[in-house]
């Protein structure tokens, strides 16, 4: 059974002890030795700022960062400015998005999918920045169609992505299927499943039903029998997320990508049960 690479997601901590938290889970989780950590980026670029300090503090701790980038709302000015002041941190890899418009913001910017904005990061420094894309193995909520899906991530690969995340999801089928089907279109890019740990299911559901992730009835009904008992929900998530990794990594994914939500413990648990990182 191969090794997949490991990367690892973080969120700009808000506060000094929120920031204080992250670098000591940033130092637990170093020890699963990821290939990088990534930091998203809110709507809009309203965490513009806080998103860059933690790339930078975690570059210069000697791992490898990669900035979340998203493009509505900006113009091609701010955006060749962030991308500058990424190249000049040594900065080089990207995660490019379109994101979503803050609330109550009616002007999309100068882009408005997120293939336009990985053209424009090739257009403006060549193969400078890897460039790591999103996919929805079970479509984007806001796609018309399965295949408009689809073609628009093929645009992204063909705009000059790297590889690509997806959005986490607890069904196997649905990756393996996403796959497939975008190998049926030509694109060979690798696409590293995104991995949810499961810290409170009444979060994830809420979580899942607003951004489109299907949460399995088997999962939800097992989930809801344990009521408030904290330590069955925590084993039984370690157990449907391990479970899915090893079919994952059976099947060939090229890597794990984790959803940390700035804690070490469950992806620690994970990694460990898969022997990876070690």
């Amino acid at each position: 059974m191969h090794k997949p690479e490991l990367s690892i997601e973080f969120f700009p901590p808000q506060t000094p002890e929120g920031a204080e938290k992250l670098r000591n889970t940033c130092h637990k989780l170093s020890a699963l030795k990821p290939s990088f950590f990534s930091v998203t980026y809110g709507a809009g670029g309203s965490t513009r700022e806080r998103t860059f300090s933690t790339v930078k503090e975690i570059a210069a701790d000697g791992f490898e960062a990669a900035p979340h980038l998203s493009c509505i709302g900006s113009t091609r000015a701010s955006i060749r400015e962030i991308l500058a002041d990424y190249s000049a941190a040594g900065i080089r890899r990207i995660v490019a998005l379109r994101g979503d418009l803050p609330s109550g913001v009616g002007d999309a910017g100068e882009f408005r999918y997120a293939n336009e904005l990985v053209e424009f990061i090739r257009n403006e420094t060549g193969d400078r920045f890897r460039i790591e894309v999103a996919a929805y193995p079970e479509w984007h909520p806001q796609a018309r169609s399965p295949k408009d899906d689809l073609l628009a991530f093929k645009r992204k690969a063909d705009a000059g992505a790297n590889s690509a995340i997806t959005q986490y999801f607890y069904n196997f089928d649905a990756y393996a299927h996403f796959v497939d089907s975008v190998r049926a279109m030509g694109v060979e890019l690798p696409i590293v499943p995104g991995i949810m740990p499961i810290v409170s299911f009444s979060k994830l559901a809420r979580f899942s039903d607003a951004c489109g992730a299907e949460l399995p009835r088997w999962m939800r009904k097992k989930f809801e029998s344990f009521g408030d008992d904290a330590d069955s929900i925590r084993a039984f998530g370690l157990d449907v997320v391990t479970e899915l990794c090893e079919r994952l990594i059976a099947a060939g994914a090229p890597g794990l990508h984790f959803y940390s939500m700035n804690q070490a413990g469950l992806t620690t648990a994970i990694c460990e049960r898969l022997k990876l990182g070690s």
